[in-house]
């Protein structure tokens, strides 16, 4: 499906193709926003890929690979495998964006380190079309983040809550213009929280997810602000391979009367499991007069996973690979969680044919193991307390017959 989206486009006659984007640049100019561009480092507001790309951005109550680094910091504590992800995206025209990204997660306590680096050749011609200058204009930014997933249980999600750290470097050679380069730091603050609403099918995991994030607060670089935003998101599964999702996003400005902020924008998209190999994404960002149609897929190897993502909007040349991302993700594993699920699931199964048996003891030695692996692992000891009562039920009528 993605190669058709890529080349059907090009065998169409150049009349049509021209028709299409004309109707598509109206649909966008009808909503133009004066205060686009007034911020500083772009690269902020450019996805690196990965399934945050994949479903248009509409990422903030999702958060479910590596690529939540971007989209909600609250994402690294309910991480399922430690991942280290490789992105690269074919941006616009000669510009490139490259990314490297680690995750891990010990038990509620997440942890996560990312880089992003922009670059993009440029040069310098005087008004006689001499080149007067040459080299590359680029931003970097590190990020260090932390989260931690407060009153998790087998029944509550439990809410997370996370913050990124950022440091941004913005080189502009003085051989093409002295006194741009710049350096800055700002913070991204982000909730996340799980439950069941609408489900139609069994499942240990929830449905619908709300997450919300304010992005990029920090120092104005060189005078300008950066592109501040606040993001509320909801993720919804109705059925078991579907996930839909929308991002609701409000960029504001500490100086509006100097540095208007953009006008409010959405994203909406979502993820499609056909097999446990391989999976579809779409999306739609709607922001100011440059709507953006995202399309994508996963493809899952034993220990790598690839996410393949291509984007249609004004900037895009459809004769070339613009707007074409690919990330590497490899499985790092899960620090024995799921090793320890099925062993807890097993202890608290067994106790359940036992109690079902009569064989109070047995079963009450089957939950104490599941409690000892796992202390929040509420239906064993709700099903252990039952069990204790029935026990010392029975020795009290034993006795009561003994006096008899």
């Amino acid at each position: 499906m993605l190669l058709l989206a890529l080349l059907v486009p090009q065998a169409v006659s150049a009349y049509s193709f021209a028709d299409f984007y004309n109707s598509f640049q109206g649909f966008g100019s009808s909503f133009n926003n004066a205060n686009t561009g007034l911020t500083a480092f772009p690269s902020l507001l450019v996805p690196s890929g990965g399934l945050y790309e994949g479903m248009g951005t509409a990422f903030t109550a999702v958060a479910s690979d590596s690529s939540f680094i971007e989209a909600n910091p609250a994402g690294s504590a309910v991480q399922k495998m430690s991942e280290l992800s490789f992105l690269h995206n074919n941006w616009i025209a000669d510009s490139n964006v490259e990314s490297v990204i680690y995750t891990t997660r010990i038990k509620d306590l997440g942890l996560a380190a990312a880089g992003k680096f922009l670059y993009l050749p440029f040069t310098a011609y005087d008004q006689w079309g001499n080149q007067v200058s040459k080299g590359y204009y680029s931003e970097s930014i590190a990020t260090l983040n932390v989260s931690y997933n407060f009153l998790s249980s087998y029944y509550f999600y439990g809410i997370a809550v996370g913050a990124n750290l950022k440091a941004a470097y913005r080189n502009v050679p003085a051989a093409i213009y002295p006194g741009q380069s710049a350096f800055t730091g700002m913070v991204d603050l982000g909730a996340l929280t799980r439950f069941n609403f609408l489900k139609f099918y069994a499942s240990r995991e929830r449905n619908f997810s709300v997450g919300a994030v304010v992005r990029n607060v920090g120092l104005y670089a060189e005078g300008e602000p950066l592109p501040t935003e606040a993001a509320l998101g909801l993720a919804y599964a109705p059925i078991r391979p579907l996930t839909v999702a929308v991002d609701f996003n409000y960029p504001f400005s500490f100086t509006p009367s100097q540095y208007p902020a953009e006008a409010f924008n959405i994203a909406t998209g979502m993820d499609l499991r056909l097999t446990n190999f391989f999976s579809l994404q779409g999306g739609f960002r709607y922001g100011g007069a440059d709507p953006r149609i995202t399309l994508g897929s996963m493809i899952a190897l034993k220990k790598i996973i690839f996410d393949i993502n291509y984007t249609l909007d004004m900037t895009t040349q459809l004769g070339t690979l613009d707007h074409f991302s690919i990330e590497a993700n490899l499985d790092l594993g899960d620090d024995g969680r799921a090793a320890l699920e099925r062993e807890v699931t097993a202890y608290y199964v067994n106790g359940l044919e036992a109690y079902a048996k009569g064989a109070l003891e047995k079963a009450i030695s089957y939950w104490e193991e599941a409690l000892k692996l796992d202390p929040t692992f509420q239906p064993a000891q709700q099903y252990l307390d039952t069990a204790k009562r029935a026990l010392q039920l029975e020795v009290d009528m034993r006795n009561l017959r003994r006096v008899d």
